[in-house]
């Protein structure tokens, strides 16, 4: 049965659940208090750069059922509530910022009828739940029981859409004393992908609340494992790549999130595990979560040895080098430059005296507004020409699949070093290009 459903945040989360939730035949009305947003939403342009988000407004928008509004009382007869608002890192602290989920939760109250569903996604310290509905409760009109349900999002930048209306399970975090009814409520908004078998997990708070963080930690923990392996491999010259194949081919342990390189980055993973860290400490749990601080320092170290190989190549010095870094986005299929390694190693260069340029076919805008000293550009052949070294950082097709015989003619010294491990080693030393990676021997 098709349903009112409201999302509130219309960030990277919210705005590919809005489209996502028309699609599947519900009525949607997307708040935020962005208005600029909200007018390029409704005009059919995201903000952000997500593969097919545009083509999935641009398939839903005519058919009425997704409207964009700034204001919270216009959601107010929706059957279902969805919290799709960031929690990022706190300035000066490693916990999580989940000020903007108890505002919305406290403004929506007042409008809840007793039949509606609120339902947080934002990913917040364990506890944030039981806190949120009490203090909504406080605010809800007379004879109001507020119903509250976490249903974490797991979403990947680039395959966003797949992962909302396809994902590999759904986890609902509900209260016992509405369990049946908030349930059943849940499953007719997703009855599309839970009727082709997507699995479902009916917890209570916590656990909802522990699932998000506790996978993100998880594979932080992985990337950074084969990061340090990579450490050792540069120590024993051994090969980095040819060690991820032979680990990740028991079952046990499995090749993805084995991919040593320059580490991860983006607005989920370091935040993420940072926030872990300090809510644990505030359970009394810290020592249980010792490990990711050498998580978080491995992730770092990388960028700094990708620094250090530069400098290597270029005979111990970046000062008035030029230096082409090929990426800005912390992954492909994405234009979010938080906390991305790419523009960590390419500033590092910059303030080392090397004039720097940065190329990404998506994030350049982005690059920009975060870095406005580092030179940005949109054409490859521009970036490339006159390098002195090349730092593949983001690992886009586009530079996967690149012609090593057409880029060596463009740069002064073929010289590449390879932050991602992304490129055919063969193809591009026999064209001419000295090959550095992360972990890998030096020929």
């Amino acid at each position: 049965m098709a349903l009112t459903v409201s999302v509130i945040g219309i960030g990277y989360l919210g705005s590919v659940h809005a489209a996502c939730m028309a699609d599947l035949g519900h009525t949607v009305i997307a708040v935020d208090v962005d208005a600029e947003k909200i007018a390029a939403l409704a005009g059919g342009h995201s903000p952000i750069y997500e593969p097919g988000l545009d083509e999935l407004l641009a398939r839903v928008l005519p058919t009425g059922r997704l409207t964009f509004t700034t204001e919270l009382a216009d959601a107010a007869a929706a059957d279902v509530h969805f919290i799709c608002v960031g929690t990022p890192q706190r300035e000066g602290e490693p916990a999580a910022d989940v000020s903007a989920v108890f505002a919305v939760g406290e403004g929506l109250a007042p409008y809840l009828r007793g039949d509606a569903l609120v339902v947080g996604k934002s990913t917040v310290p364990v506890g944030t739940a039981a806190a949120l509905r009490a203090r909504m409760q406080q605010r809800a009109l007379e004879g109001v029981s507020v119903r509250l349900a976490w249903n974490p999002e797991f979403l990947q930048e680039g395959h966003a859409i797949t992962d909302t209306v396809s994902p590999n399970r759904f986890v609902y975090g509900v209260d016992p004393r509405t369990r049946d009814a908030d349930v059943a409520l849940l499953d007719e908004v997703y009855a599309v992908p839970l009727s082709a078998g997507m699995p479902r997990i009916v917890t209570d708070y916590a656990t909802a609340e522990l699932v998000k963080v506790a996978a993100n930690a998880f594979l932080a923990t992985k990337i950074s494992f084969i990061n340090a392996m990579s450490e050792v491999c540069e120590a024993a010259g051994g090969d980095v790549v040819a060690l991820a194949d032979a680990i990740g081919a028991d079952e046990r342990i499995g090749r993805a999130f084995l991919g040593a390189g320059v580490g991860f980055g983006g607005g989920c993973l370091p935040k993420d595990i940072r926030a872990f860290m300090a809510r644990a400490g505030e359970l009394g749990a810290d020592q249980a979560l010792t490990f990711l601080r050498e998580v978080d320092a491995i992730n770092f170290r990388r960028r700094s040895r990708m620094v250090d190989l530069a400098r290597e190549e270029l005979g111990g010095s970046l000062r008035d080098r030029r230096v082409t870094v090929l990426g800005a986005a912390f992954k492909p299929d994405s234009d979010d430059v938080r906390d991305s390694p790419a523009l960590d190693v390419a500033q590092a260069c910059r303030s080392a005296g090397a004039k720097v340029v940065v190329h990404d076919p998506k994030a350049v805008g982005t690059a920009r507004a975060a870095h406005p000293l580092l030179e940005c550009t949109e054409d490859l052949e521009a970036a490339l020409r006159g390098a002195e070294i090349v730092l593949l950082l983001t690992a886009w097709r586009q530079y996967r699949d690149m012609d090593p015989g057409w880029a060596v003619t463009l740069v002064e010294t073929p010289t590449v070093v390879d932050g991602r491990n992304a490129l055919d080693v063969g193809s591009w030393r026999a064209a001419g290009w000295r090959y550095r990676a992360l972990g890998r021997p030096t020929i």
